[in-house]
């Protein structure tokens, strides 16, 4: 069994809805059944006892190899802790060989489940070890250190109740939801409104006190000392005992409390002076340690913090307990458990020395041992949630505290007997005001009930009903895409939105283009989707993007099926029929939001066909409207669009709006049949957006076919009395539209310039011609730039076997190259000619036709 071609599918794509591993599995004669492997099951079942049975898909009882690593590497992911449910192995055409998809939660851990699901079924094979609980703690440890903390992760997972779409900008915390100019962003429980100013008074401490003390929040005294004797001098002045800490510490790091001798204060001096260079000493406040959070405008959590500790039993060293203490499943070693392991380290053993207690020292049974003094989570520390206690004087000052900082997110630190009564009447202070503070204290306490502070924050950053999402139009098809995406694109801004786009020539964001190449991928909509400046995105997208990638986004708001046809890239990565290529196209319409809109070619019997695989809406576009299915669904006051009388018609039950296709220049009066499918599946886009109908109409009559709008896309040209025609068409369907719009133009004498792409199938490259061959009186063949895997002079040769039995050519001729080709065409044309030149380089050929263009007109 040799594994090959492992990529991440990051989004929605042709297996489902979850993201997943892809992996292409080739199985020897032997593998393609586990029951020509005798025993091999039984001592694979030896190996891994939880792997989930193994059940035959196909119409036999066979069980390919390469599905048992399927199952295997989703099983080892569910038993590591993993939420996964979905995988799937398929056969391809090729005999042996497999396509196999796992569902991941994080892609290296998924990538790594299939690496150790392969080691598994060589040890069961060849009948050697397998180190079952050490691959999954491999797993188990890759997937805390790259999954979302639990602060992060409760933002995050109350995001996705409410349908906010979210992307994780690094591996760490930082953290995007919404699109476009809908976004806002948070790292950790952070969020994109904090000021950096308010940030840095909280954590300096000794400014901080400064500002809630002038805000009547009451505080310890304190101040800042240079030195182990400015800091004694400073506890004399306040009166022991003391704290002594980092000015700007965060997480109890550095922190000595309850100090009451020289020596202790010293050595606290010390301890901290390791974390910042500015120490302070300020009163220490008897009483429990409390974290109130306050998010806005409301406290919405409160916990009582317990520092570290074990209660002795008269038996066991404090050693022993600890160790007893840490084997509580909820502890872990980082944030990712609801409780971190008690630390047993030199702070610890000091701790203990104070209390007259060591290492191997038996507590009496009953007896608190405290292993630190703060009560910080981090260190090993527990909490108790005491929201329902906070008295509304405790909660007033905690919010006081927060806003006088400048803090939209704050932890609030109190010291104090109890939350039940004001702070001032127990003599308790605020000590510390915290910026981003660890939430798994509220959402996870040691005891009591958790809070729902990540829903809270998600309602800071967006109103309640808000999903943060911007209008997505997703296009796909065999041809028609660009121009309709671009033809939306300027609908969509006619009407004042902002809009970014993408297709096949570049990234546009509002006009201007700021990537260039073919840009119908996943990672160009993901670039959109992350600019602050766009209102509503347009994306071309292509069969390959998807297969690679899957889908930039979980769900668009109008999914445009323009035309399943031949000729788009058959015979590559096993899709070789049009059935395979509308299953894999139709993945857009499946992720058209339940709200949403699919956008059907009616005329196209397999494209309508994909309307019961939609969640949303169905609007049907055809040039026919007296098609059953068109009938049908305007019938059933759904949407209809189409053409009658000169005049595109956007129906529902009975009504209608109507434009003229005499004010839609690209149609050229309703001449070229291709452009006016393109303007419908616009329409019928720009309509289920929203978009208000003067803004379609005004859009539609500046909307013209010149290469600044739709470059390579039936450009026309006046050249010396004959019309020139650039055009990208590069399969048989394209072509035939073409053929179809130039025998409507009069014409003398019509001439082609043409190569192909050589990732066509032979019998798709000879069908451009045997069309054209039709239609021209003249074809120029050339070479273009990349043969994409073919060799020299093979492409042209298929394009001249295409042409062994035309009909009307009578002159074919073999040029070198696209621009001699371009030239050699235009020196051949008198007036009243007409020439359809096939473009490779698209800016660079329309550059240079443009030129030749331009001179001749001088």
């Amino acid at each position: 069994m040799e594994v090959s071609r492992v990529r991440a599918l990051r989004g929605p794509n042709l297996w489902s809805h979850h993201t997943s591993v892809e992996a292409i599995v080739s199985c020897t004669p032997e593998e393609e059944s586990i029951s020509a492997m005798p025993g091999f099951e039984a001592r694979l079942r030896a190996l891994f006892p939880e792997i989930w049975p193994l059940q035959p898909t196909g119409h036999d009882d066979t069980i390919p190899l390469a599905q048992v690593l399927e199952v295997a590497a989703l099983a080892l992911q569910a038993q590591a802790g993993c939420p996964v449910t979905f995988s799937r192995s398929t056969a391809t055409i090729e005999r042996g060989i497999y396509q196999v998809v796992v569902e991941y939660s994080e892609e290296d851990v998924g990538r790594l489940a299939l690496s150790l699901a392969e080691q598994l079924i060589t040890a069961a094979r060849e009948e050697q070890p397998f180190d079952l609980d050490s691959a999954l703690h491999q797993l188990r440890e890759l997937d805390e250190d790259v999954r979302l903390g639990p602060s992060t992760g409760s933002i995050v997972y109350a995001g996705v109740a409410r349908g906010i779409p979210f992307r994780r900008l690094t591996e760490g915390s930082l953290v995007q939801f919404g699109w476009g100019s809908r976004q806002r962003r948070i790292q950790a429980a952070e969020i994109d409104a904090t000021g950096a100013i308010a940030e840095t008074i909280a954590q300096d401490k000794e400014l901080t006190k400064k500002l809630l003390d002038a805000a009547g929040v009451p505080v310890p005294l304190g101040r800042v000392v240079t030195d182990p004797d400015d800091a004694w001098a400073a506890a004399q002045e306040i009166g022991l005992p003391v704290v002594i800490k980092p000015k700007d510490g965060n997480q109890g790091k550095g922190v000595t409390v309850n100090v009451t001798t020289r020596e202790q204060l010293t050595a606290g001096f010390h301890a901290a002076s390791e974390f910042r260079d500015d120490i302070m000493v300020e009163k220490y406040l008897p009483g429990h340690d409390y974290r109130l959070l306050v998010i806005g405008n409301k406290l919405v959590a409160a916990a009582r913090r317990e520092p570290p500790h074990v209660v002795g039993d008269g038996v066991h060293s404090v050693r022993q307990l600890v160790e007893t203490v840490n084997q509580d499943p909820r502890r872990g070693s980082g944030h990712a458990t609801s409780l971190t392991k008690i630390r047993f380290d030199d702070i610890a053993l000091a701790s203990l020395a104070k209390q007259g207690y060591d290492a191997e020292s038996i507590p009496p049974k009953g007896q608190r041992v405290t292993l630190r003094n703060n009560a910080n989570l981090s260190t090993g520390g527990s909490a108790t949630d005491v929201t329902d206690d906070v008295h509304p004087e405790v909660a007033a000052r905690a919010i006081a505290a927060a806003h006088m900082v400048g803090l939209d997110i704050c932890g609030v630190d109190l010291v104090c007997d109890s939350v039940l009564k004001p702070i001032e009447e127990q003599g308790g202070g605020i000590v510390e005001v915290n910026a981003a503070p660890g939430l798994r204290m509220h959402i996870s306490p040691s005891f009591g009930k958790g809070r729902a502070v990540g829903e809270a924050i998600m309602d800071t950053l967006y109103a309640p009903g808000d999903d943060g999402r911007i209008p997505v139009v997703a296009v796909t098809g065999t041809n028609g895409k660009t121009t309709t995406v671009r033809l939306i694109a300027h609908l969509l801004a006619a009407s004042g939105l902002r809009t970014g786009m993408t297709n096949t020539d570049g990234v546009y964001i509002q006009g201007r283009r700021i990537d260039s190449g073919d840009c119908s991928g996943p990672r160009s909509a993901r670039n959109v989707l992350l600019h602050p400046d766009v209102d509503a995105a347009v994306f071309e997208t292509a069969r390959g993007g998807i297969l690679r990638e899957g889908l930039a986004f979980d769900r668009c708001q109008v999914g445009v099926v323009t035309n399943i046809g031949s000729g788009d890239h058959l015979g590559l990565n096993y899709i070789t029929t049009l059935e395979d290529l509308a299953v894999l196209k139709r993945v857009i319409v499946q992720n058209v939001a339940p709200n949403g809109m699919a956008v059907l070619n009616a005329a196209d019997p397999i494209v309508a066909g994909m309307a019961e695989n939609t969640r949303g809406d169905v609007t049907y576009f055809a040039l026919d409207c007296s098609l059953p299915i068109m009938q049908k669904h305007r019938a059933q006051g759904r949407r209809i669009v189409y053409v009658d009388e000169g005049h595109l018609v956007a129906a529902q039950g009975k009504s209608e709006h109507r434009i003229a296709l005499s004010e839609v220049p690209i149609t050229r009066g309703g001449v070229i049949g291709f452009q006016v499918e393109n303007v419908m599946a616009s329409v019928a886009a720009a309509w289920a957006v929203g978009i208000d109908w003067s803004a379609i109409r005004a859009g539609l009559k500046t909307f013209v076919g010149e290469s600044d709008n739709a470059p390579g896309r039936f450009n026309v040209f006046d050249y010396r009395g004959a019309t020139v025609i650039a055009d990208y068409g590069h399969n048989p369907d394209a072509i035939q539209a073409l053929v179809n719009a130039v025998e409507a133009m009069p014409a003398r004498r019509r001439s082609v310039v043409i190569s192909g792409a050589g990732d066509r199938r032979d019998e798709d490259i000879r069908d451009q011609t045997r069309i054209l061959g039709k239609a021209f009186d003249e074809v120029l063949l050339y070479e273009d730039q990349c043969q994409r895997g073919r060799s020299e002079g093979e492409v042209v040769a298929l394009l001249r076997q295409g042409l062994s039995d035309a009909k009307r050519t009578s002159h074919v001729e073999e040029i070198k190259g696209e621009f001699v080709a371009i030239d050699r065409a235009l020196e051949r044309l008198q007036p009243g000619d007409l020439s359809l030149i096939l473009i490779d380089q698209v800016d660079e050929a329309l550059a240079h036709i443009a030129k030749r263009v331009a001179a001749a007109k001088a």
